[in-house]
């Protein structure tokens, strides 16, 4: 079981559109860290997203490369400022591999909680449209990083 966290593609600026769906960039850095995913044989059974309109078509292309057993899902909880306990305790229970698109900084205080037990300790450098992979480890389930990738370090 592993959980991939994804930190949403770059979006246009709010200025330009208060949505801030994403940019061309970021559909293409997403696009490439999918493609680069599916190489390596990374399928999650289920992909989860915020409902923010950057997360929902992030998850929205990862699915359409990876091909979940379902379409992505949005979930409460996974806004930018939403408590990461829930969200952590559903985890540890869950036996799926899943993927999660987010925010920060979410996404970086539910690492910090999942890895060390404290949210407030920044331990991951995320960048837009990255992907950090958790594993369990031990069966009282708590969690390490077992890779990261980021759309520069795979460009063509």
């Amino acid at each position: 079981m592993s959980i991939y966290l994804v930190q949403h593609g770059k979006p246009v600026p709010k200025e330009e559109n208060p949505d801030r769906p994403l940019s061309d960039q970021g559909k293409r850095d997403v696009e490439e860290v999918a493609v680069f995913l599916a190489k390596g044989n990374i399928k999650p059974e289920k992909i989860l997203h915020s409902g923010k309109t950057r997360a929902r078509e992030t998850a929205q292309i990862l699915a359409s490369v990876l091909h979940p057993l379902q379409d992505p899902l949005e979930k409460d909880g996974l806004a930018p400022m939403d408590d990461v306990r829930m969200v952590a305790e559903e985890i540890k229970k869950d036996t799926t591999d899943t993927m999660i698109v987010g925010h920060l900084p979410h996404l970086d205080r539910l690492t910090s909680l999942l890895t060390m037990e404290n949210e407030s300790r920044s331990l991951v450098g995320f960048q837009q449209g990255g992907v950090v992979c958790l594993s369990p480890e031990g069966e009282a389930k708590t969690w390490k990083i077992a890779w990261m990738v980021v759309p520069d370090l795979i460009k063509p």
